[in-house]
């Protein structure tokens, strides 16, 4: 039966979430019940991509190359012919035929985790283009979901929820420069040198990031009110380890993964859902937590 396919398919997409990351599947649990199978669905599509390129490093990069190649022909053919055998790619393939998410997103995508395969260091074209289709094209996916076709309030918000994308990747960077420099030969930002990395370098990438998260709450704001709880919970655990990372030296980024505890993850998450609104939630503009 092929609800029963969907329904597995569904499941499998928000075990992978689960599995890879608590920050999300903690956001997702404060959307409404009608879109979390979506935002599973993206996410899920997005993490067996990266793994492609960031996890099956005992296959040479013309190996990967192959691997990622078919799994895109996998996508298209998944989205035209409206079904897939492999349950993420027919999860992905649902939310994109009923929110109508453009070919030029997920082709985007596509591109960035190719570049994954080549590029060790980044200019700022080069830097502009990956975060746009590694991080930023998500943001445009899941904004797809949350207006639910509505094209004029998705052209209202599309700029916020790209900053919003932005800044998480940006984050991701500075939180993983030390096993993207160790383990994939990797260092997204312009101009930086992981032996090299100093105060001054990390002050302005922090004023970069800054400037994301300001533009991206603005947009959080307008969002639809039965979204607006989830994405600003994401939010607030990344702009968490944002305040985290800026407060540690350059040398403890070299050398650790910053993390924020659970245990902080459970008190924003507990903050802002007992709340009535983002207001009454003890929210000051970009406040820590």
């Amino acid at each position: 039966m092929l609800s029963l396919h969907h329904a597995t398919s569904s499941e499998i997409s928000k075990l992978t979430t689960h599995q890879y990351s608590t920050s999300f599947t903690l956001g997702i649990k404060a959307f409404p019940r009608a879109i979390r199978s979506h935002i599973y669905a993206i996410y899920a599509f997005s993490r067996y991509t990266d793994e492609i390129v960031d996890t099956f490093l005992d296959l040479s990069i013309e190996e990967r190359r192959i691997l990622l190649h078919d799994y895109r022909n996998s996508t298209y053919r998944a989205i035209k012919n409206k079904v897939s055998p492999y349950p993420v790619l027919h999860s992905f393939q649902r939310t994109v035929n009923q929110f109508a998410i453009p070919k030029e997103l997920i082709e985007a995508f596509f591109n960035s985790m190719e570049m994954d395969l080549e590029n060790g260091e980044h200019s700022g074209t080069t830097y502009d283009e990956y975060i746009y289709g590694s991080a930023e094209v998500i943001g445009l996916m899941c904004l797809k979901v949350f207006v639910n076709g509505d094209q004029k309030a998705f052209e209202s918000l599309k700029n916020s929820a790209r900053k919003l994308g932005a800044a998480f990747q940006k984050v991701n960077f500075l939180r993983d420069m030390k096993s993207d420099f160790e383990d994939r030969g990797r260092i997204y930002f312009p101009n930086v040198l992981f032996n090299s990395f100093d105060e001054h370098s990390k002050k302005l990438i922090e004023k970069d990031i800054q400037a994301d998260f300001e533009a991206a709450f603005e947009g959080i704001l307008r969002l639809p009110k039965d979204v607006r709880k989830g994405v600003y919970l994401a939010y607030k655990y990344y702009y968490a380890l944002f305040k985290k990372l800026c407060h540690v030296s350059p040398a403890a980024i070299q050398e650790n993964r910053i993390r924020i505890p659970n245990a902080m993850k459970l008190f924003i998450l507990l903050r802002i859902l007992i709340a009535p609104n983002l207001k009454a939630s003890g929210i000051n503009g970009l406040d820590q937590a």
